[in-house]
């Protein structure tokens, strides 16, 4: 994938949060971890966290808070590899921890 759709769609992932179209979030950072979920790689991994995170977001929405918990959870599990990462998106995904942490302290 090219730096700058990568980049674009990390910021379309912020731009959902804080419009709170958790489920578009999601797709958003889908589009970049799908097609290497199967890599033992970090960045991958902290993607995945991050799409747990939203739809952790997007099942309280729909009232299913302990499904909800489950996603956050497996967020929480990814999170600690934000600070191991070398990588040229580490900025943004700093922003989107930040972003994240934000929505998390609204809905719980």
């Amino acid at each position: 994938m090219q730096t700058s759709r990568h980049h674009s769609l990390l910021d379309a992932y912020i731009q959902c949060l804080h419009e709170e179209r958790f489920y578009d979030a999601h797709e958003a950072l889908e589009e970049i971890w799908f097609p290497r979920r199967f890599e033992d790689d970090s960045e991958m991994k902290l993607l995945k966290g991050f799409i747990n995170a939203a739809v952790s977001f997007e099942l309280i929405k729909r009232g299913r808070k302990q499904a909800s918990t489950r996603a956050w959870n497996n967020y929480l599990k990814y999170k600690p590899l934000l600070e191991t990462l070398d990588s040229l998106f580490t900025p943004s995904y700093y922003k989107i921890a930040s972003e994240i942490e934000k929505i998390h302290l609204l809905y719980r």
